[in-house]
């Protein structure tokens, strides 16, 4: 990366978050403990959910949810296209049959309609995530009385109807990877109101000292990553507002130019994980940006019908070849946003 080149992303880090680490260094106690359970604690407690069980990754999350809710092979589960292949991946690892779903244009979510045209016999559950920090139609896909997994990687803190995601589904999972809405480096966790899911979840994180012998895993999240987490987690309002302060101030820089951009919607905090472009030329733009020293990329690297070689995912389609994410994170400098903000004017002027 170039000296001087604002980057698309970076964890938001200072001497409290960094002090906290150190000082689980010098305890000598670095795996799982104290701080884990912690941590578990502090973001059941915000969430408003029971139970917290925190994992090695968001992924790992995923997958032991899977495994609680009982999936397995030949069972089916709903997930969108338009998404990191984390949510396949969890899928595939349990051997059931991913069933694809396409987004709404307007908000990147899974679309509701779509996806109660996949429901059978066979689905086990769905899987939705709150793309870019704005809540999906919770209510609405909890209603259908299928089992919800909610994906809160990046809508930690976002409210529907003035509930956080995260409690609404029989399960919720997160990530704190390093540019996460929280950074712990690696890690996630489970949230939930069942408390024989997050049992299984918690016997199954972690393989050493059981009575009895299962497949179990490897998914322990370190004391090192959980101070972090917990120092994180009590800056995460101050995150949200600095993230919409530098959104208010693209809407207001922009608001001459005529694109579209997913908003707040009625009953729906958008905490801007991401801001994202609706462009005719997104490779063009990205490669003007770049110009400026300003990195942008896709949201999403490739939509999930790719992978699995399946067509008639037109909205997804329409977002690959639109949709571009420009910088925003709590530790953009406001000259940092005003550029990135004049960037994208010159360009699309």
């Amino acid at each position: 990366m170039v000296a001087d080149m604002i980057s698309h992303s970076k964890p938001t880090l200072d001497a409290d978050d960094c002090r906290s680490v150190m000082d689980v260094l010098k305890s000598g106690h670095l795996v799982q403990g104290e701080q884990v359970a912690g941590f578990e604690d502090a973001l059941s407690s915000f969430t408003g959910v029971r139970n917290g069980v925190a994992v090695s990754s968001g992924t790992a999350a995923l997958h032991l949810s899977l495994i609680a809710l009982g999936t397995g092979e030949g069972d089916e589960v709903i997930i969108p296209s338009y998404v990191c292949c984390a949510l396949l991946n969890a899928v595939m690892y349990v051997s059931a049959v991913p069933v694809i779903a396409d987004i709404d244009r307007s908000t990147f979510n899974i679309d509701v309609d779509d996806l109660k045209k996949r429901i059978t016999k066979r689905t086990k559950a769905i899987i939705v995530p709150h793309m870019f920090g704005l809540p999906a139609e919770i209510d609405e896909i909890v209603s259908l009385g299928i089992p919800v997994i909610e994906d809160c990687a990046q809508s930690i803190g976002a409210k529907y109807q003035g509930r956080y995601t995260g409690s609404f589904g029989v399960c919720s999972i997160f990530s704190f990877y390093a540019t996460k809405m929280l950074a712990t480096g690696e890690g996630g966790m489970i949230l939930s109101d069942d408390d024989r899911l997050a049992g299984v979840a918690r016997n199954l994180r972690d393989y050493d000292e059981k009575d009895g012998y299962s497949v179990r895993y490897n998914y322990k999240m370190t004391d090192m990553q959980a101070a972090l987490g917990i120092s994180q987690l009590k800056k995460l309002p101050s995150f949200i507002e600095r993230r919409k302060k530098i959104a208010g101030l693209y809407n207001k820089n922009l608001r001459d130019i005529s694109f579209p951009v997913a908003s707040a919607l009625e009953g729906r905090e958008h905490i801007y994980y991401r801001y994202v472009l609706s462009l005719d030329d997104s490779s063009g733009f990205m490669k003007e940006m770049l110009k400026l020293e300003i990195e942008c990329k896709r949201p999403v690297f490739k939509p999930l019908h790719e992978y699995l070689g399946l067509s008639e995912y037109p909205v997804t389609q329409e977002a690959m070849n639109r949709a571009v994410s420009v910088p925003l994170y709590p530790s953009l400098k406001d000259e940092e946003a005003r550029k990135i903000a004049g960037g994208i004017k010159e360009i699309l002027s």
